[in-house]
This record gives structure tokens, C-alpha cells and sequence, in this order.
């Protein structure tokens, strides 16, 4: 498995490239595309009496103006859950994130509503995001929150969050969010800094690439039973 921070591949007969923060990039039309960010995840927590961590919704934030000042898109597509429940309409929540959208008044949003946007209710007016539902069908492609096979087009998605173990000498392991592809259907890791992982079914023909330190790892594919 050799490193990389950007992978090119082809997905819905388009070029497209996978980036280490866990993103992905459409390089014609310039749309990045995120899934799962879960603003203000940690303020519902912190609401409902949960000790967790301050300060992810920064952290987030940051890494998203990383990428798009270092790649100027046109668009910014986010496929679902926004934000995480109600809660998250915390008032240093909000004020963050209407801090980070005047830095980039000029970008067009997207956003793909998920489940954790249904309940949580629909962004603030003023951070200026067009809502759609899903399927959002865009040429050969189809922008989705859950997993699913579109007829007709290749799906990208968000949702599942998933995560891959993998295990080194002895009883070690670690847990790493990763892009799983199939034919048909490419899910997306979750973009949030605090959002966890889950485990899904990998079958042979899957391609997985993993992120790691800034990094992006190819993991070699499951074998067909002979």
C-alpha cells in the first residue's frame, strides 16, 4: 500500500479524486463533496449532560478551509446530516458557522438532506444552502444521503460512516474511516470530527481506500472464493 493524499479514479464516467481529509473532488466540474459533517454533534451531547469534547465544530470547520482554499471550487455539495439534531442550533454553533460562511460568501452549498437533517431542521436562512432531497440527479451521476443504487446513474453517498479494521501482529488492530466503492455506488466517509465509524460488508470487486495521517491507503481487495 503505497500513501498518497489525492487518488484519482473514475466513477459515473466522470474524473474524480479522492482527497486525504475525506473529501472528494469532481475535477470537471470543480464540486467538492463532503457527507456527514454533524455540526454541533458534541453541543447536543453537551445538552443532553454528556461530558465530550469542545471545540469539533472548529475543527471541521478548519479542515474544510484547508480544501477549499486550496482548491477553489465552484460548488460545495454536502451529502446530508449537516447538523446533527436540534441542539446543534447552539448559539457558538451557529455563530461559528456563520463566521466560516462570510469567509466563503461566493461559494455555491448544496445540501442533500439526510436523516439528522430532518430532525434537526433546515440550516439557518443566512448560511445562504439550497436544500435538495434525494436523489439529486446530475448528469451521469445521482447525489445521495443513504447508500443506494440509482437506475441509470452512479450514486455517491454519505451515511453508513464506514470504517475498516484493520489488523497488525499479534492481537493489534485499528480502526480506519475509509471511501468504499462499488460498481454503481460510491460512499463517502464521514467528514465530522466527531462522528465515529462503522463496519459494512465488503465483498470482492469492492474497492476500499483508506485514510490515515493525512494519507490515503489502498486496501488490497478481497478475493472470489474459487
Amino acid at each position: 500500500m503505497t500513501p498518497v493524499a489525492r487518488l484519482p479514479v473514475a466513477f459515473g464516467g466522470a474524473p474524480w479524486e479522492l482527497l486525504a481529509d475525506g473529501a472528494a473532488f469532481w475535477t470537471e466540474r470543480r464540486w467538492l463533496v463532503i457527507a456527514d459533517a454533524h455540526f454541533g454533534k458534541a453541543a447536543a451531547f453537551r445538552a443532553l449532560g454528556v461530558p465530550v469534547p469542545q471545540g469539533t465544530t472548529t475543527e471541521t470547520l478548519g479542515r474544510l478551509d484547508r480544501l477549499i482554499d486550496a482548491l477553489e471550487p465552484a460548488a460545495l455539495v454536502i451529502l446530508g446530516d449537516f447538523l446533527h439534531a436540534r441542539e446543534a442550533h447552539a448559539p457558538a454553533t451557529l455563530a461559528a458557522l456563520a463566521a466560516w460562511r462570510r469567509r466563503h460568501a461566493q461559494l455555491d452549498i448544496v445540501l442533500v438532506e439526510g436523516n439528522h437533517d430532518l430532525s434537526a431542521g433546515r440550516p439557518p436562512v443566512g448560511l445562504n444552502i439550497e436544500v435538495v432531497t434525494e436523489p439529486w440527479r446530475v448528469d451521469t451521476l445521482a447525489f445521495c444521503h443513504h447508500p443506494q443504487f440509482v437506475p441509470g446513474a452512479a450514486a455517491l453517498a454519505g451515511h453508513l460512516h464506514p470504517a475498516i479494521r484493520l489488523n497488525g501482529r499479534a492481537d493489534d488492530s485499528v480502526r480506519l474511516p475509509c471511501f468504499w466503492l462499488r460498481e454503481g455506488l460510491a460512499v463517502l466517509p464521514a467528514f465530522g470530527a466527531f462522528t465515529g465509524g462503522a463496519r459494512f460488508d465488503r465483498e470482492p470487486g469492492d474497492r476500499v481506500v483508506a485514510l490515515a495521517e493525512g494519507r490515503l491507503y489502498e486496501i488490497p481487495p478481497l478475493r472470489s472464493a474459487a
